[in-house]
């Protein structure tokens, strides 16, 4: 066996992994026959039936340039494709498959999360994302590939790794990827990102045995969570420059929120007074000094005490996408610079981290929002208080938890739901004096991880609390403060979090309608339930449902939930009142009212629009989910037993986006494609679909 061989099979993985690219070359066909440190997405993409033709249209018709090119695909990465002649055959390397702007691969976790792109599991999808801040790493591949290539031809030489088809089994090799084993390539490719820059950092004086140490640390973050992996990184840095208080800052929202910390400032409410767009700070990010910021504080102090927090931000992308901070100075006037260059190298791995926890985390959000929409359905009125509680704390992983309602006739709160207490608190004439109160009337949730950190008073000793975190969370509907619902004792034994917050502000609007609900049914007087509920059908009434078109667009644009809106007319209804009476058409009505109410969901809100027209808002409901359900129901109107003659509808249907975000424009799209569903015959459904004109698909 020649010795070389193994060497010169490895040559584009090591090419790849220290210019953290990715190198792929492709047949005339399109067919890929060699991958190193290929991108998850284009590896996911490339081979799935649904958008692999999209992948084609760049990656796969390089051939027809006959030249290098360079390219962003449909999925926002950035690749050159350089014409390569092996074997008397010609292949094209594609060279790259970067992300070079921030505001593309931050498009492509938005379609990773609730777009098109969300049926790839999470943890595959973003195994391997590349992130460059320039051009350089392809510049330095793409020169060394052809610089390569041209000396392989003049000396006859092999550089691509190509499989010899020759020696192939029967069945040949069409459609297949070659790589390195797994315990090279692999392990190259997790540290592919940071490779250059740790060489460009040692070029700027810092010593191998430095830099050695930091591969080694970025070899196993691919490994971790996001919040490990800024744990890991942190205590690397303060223990390596001897910083006793350092803390890493995400950017959500345009602000900095704290990620983690050590030392003083761990467990500390942080607020820097600079956002991430600032140019003040953006002139020192890729810098090699600190961007100094001094502590406010409340009480005067000497001098000497005064607090400088050292902010070194990190560009992934072009734009500020977190910060190391550390309190104190730094001993050695190299360690700025060096701590400067490992954060900009590890930055975009830590952001690859921060993303695909992103992506899990709506994916787990969005299921717990079905399970607990399908949990509602299976309410009962009887016990309904306790079932709300109930099936809030099983989401939430509470082993306690109670409902607080306000006491008809004055401002006291008692309970009304109580599960895990230990001690009797329905039967307490008064509760939520210390907590819930406040959260009610402030309309604010309010977490807790550790009481005992906070000024607040503890709950008597004999109510055995096993944990010291909770939460407080109001329910409420515009300005009404309906109830607060309260959980303790996570059955982990953790303290509750900010992940549980965002799980109750994704649940709260259906608890809040529930509850809403049934306090109309229940309460002795009729005059409020009747001026929200269609005395003919039952359904809730056109005032009603715009109320909450209100409420539940501004939650769908806080959260970037969808919502869809179904506007249903009966066909031909006024015939069918004048031939057989309006004692008939009115019962015909009740009968479609019925259907509604027997396809909707717990937290969907079906109301008599007017006449013969229904509307059925869909909070948290997808178009495609929306067009399943309205088809539903055209199809059971139109198999049901009416009096005198069979009855149909028609059926539009519109969605919420950035340029449908009122109610009047909701309700306006969603009649616009009613009444194209009317004018191309009736009992069908159409979908809005933008531009003024309802162009979607007749479902029916």
């Amino acid at each position: 066996m020649n010795p070389e061989q193994p060497k010169k099979e490895k040559f584009l993985d090591r090419l790849a992994s220290e210019n953290g690219v990715a190198v792929v070359v492709l047949d005339a066909d399109g067919n890929e026959i060699v991958a190193a440190n290929d991108n998850s997405i284009c590896r996911l993409l490339y081979n799935s039936g649904q958008f692999g033709s999209q992948c084609a249209k760049f990656c796969g018709s390089a051939f027809d340039e006959g030249k290098p090119i360079e390219y962003e695909c449909h999925a926002g990465l950035t690749c050159r494709a350089i014409p390569v002649v092996e074997r008397g055959t010609s292949f094209i390397a594609i060279v790259g498959r970067t992300f070079l702007k921030a505001e593309s691969y931050r498009k492509a976790t938005e379609r990773a999360i609730s777009g098109d792109w969300n049926k790839f599991e999470p943890k595959e999808f973003f195994s391997n994302i590349l992130i460059s801040s320039s051009r350089a790493g392809i510049d330095e591949a793409t020169a060394h590939i052809e610089a390569t290539a041209r000396r392989a031809a003049a000396e006859a030489n092999e550089i691509l790794e190509i499989p010899d088809q020759r020696t192939e089994p029967a069945g040949g090799t069409e459609n297949r990827t070659e790589t390195a084993p797994e315990s090279s390539s692999k392990k190259d490719a997790d540290q592919g990102l940071m490779v250059s820059a740790l060489s460009d950092a040692e070029s700027g004086g810092i010593d191998r045995a430095e830099a050695a140490a930091w591969r080694s640390l970025f070899g196993s973050l691919m490994k971790m969570t996001y919040g490990a992996a800024v744990d890991a990184f942190l205590d690397f840095v303060s223990e390596r420059f001897k910083l006793n208080s350092v803390i890493w800052l995400d950017v959500k929202n345009c602000e900095f929120h704290l990620a983690s910390a050590i030392g003083r400032l761990r467990g500390k409410p942080l607020r820097l007074g600079i956002r991430p767009g600032d140019e003040r700070l953006r002139a020192y990010a890729g810098g090699e000094r600190p961007y100094q910021l001094k502590e406010k504080r409340k009480q005067p102090r000497i001098a000497a005490e005064s607090s400088v927090l050292n902010v070194f931000p990190v560009t992934v992308g072009g734009e500020v996408r977190g910060a190391l901070a550390f309190e104190g100075e730094l001993g050695d006037p190299s360690a700025a610079r060096r701590i400067a260059r490992f954060c900009q190298a590890a930055a975009p791995q830590l952001e690859i981290l921060r993303l695909r926890d992103e992506v899990a985390r709506r994916d787990w959000l969005a299921r717990s929002v079905r399970q607990f929409n399908e949990s509602l359905k299976r309410i009962d009125a009887d016990d309904f208080w306790t079932y709300v509680t109930q099936v809030s704390a099983e989401i939430l992983q509470a082993e306690r938890a109670s409902l607080l309602v306000t006491k008809e006739g004055t401002d006291k709160l008692r309970a009304r739901a109580a599960i895990g207490a230990k001690v009797n608190l329905i039967a307490e004439a008064e509760v939520g004096g210390r907590i819930s109160r406040i959260a009610l009337e402030s309309g604010n949730p309010i977490l807790v991880a550790d009481i005992r950190n906070t000024a607040l008073t503890r709950a008597p000793i004999d109510w055995n609390y096993r944990t010291q975190s909770f939460i407080s969370y109001p329910i409420v509907m515009g300005e009404r403060r309906l109830a607060v619902l309260n959980f303790t004792d996570k059955a982990t034994g953790e303290a509750f979090g900010e992940s549980d917050l965002e799980l109750l502000n994704a649940i709260a609007p259906q608890i809040a309608v529930a509850i809403d609900r049934t306090a109309l049914k229940n309460k002795a007087g009729e005059f409020e339930q009747l001026s929200v509920t269609d005395s003919l059908t039952g359904l809730l009434n056109r005032r009603y449902l715009q109320n909450r078109l209100v409420e539940e667009l501004n939650r769908s644009r806080r959260y970037h939930f969808p919502m869809t809106l179904l506007m249903i007319d009966v066909d031909r209804f006024k015939s069918y009142n004048d031939a057989y009476g309006h004692l008939a058409g009115d019962e015909a009505l009740r009968i479609v009212a019925g259907i509604l109410k027997e396809n909707l969901r717990g937290a969907d809100v079906a109301a008599r629009f007017g006449g013969d027209e229904f509307a059925v808002l869909l909070p948290q409901t997808s178009l495609e989910e929306a067009i399943q359900i309205a088809e539903r129901i055209r199809r059971q109107i139109e198999r049901s037993s009416f009096p005198h003659r069979s009855v149909t509808a028609s059926i539009g249907i519109a969605a919420s986006g950035p340029e449908i975000n009122t109610p009047d424009d909701l309700i306006w799209a969603a009649d616009r494609a009613l009444y194209r569903a009317k004018e191309l015959g009736r009992n069908m459904i159409r979908v809005f679909e933008g531009n003024g004109d309802p162009l979607g698909n007749n479902v029916h």
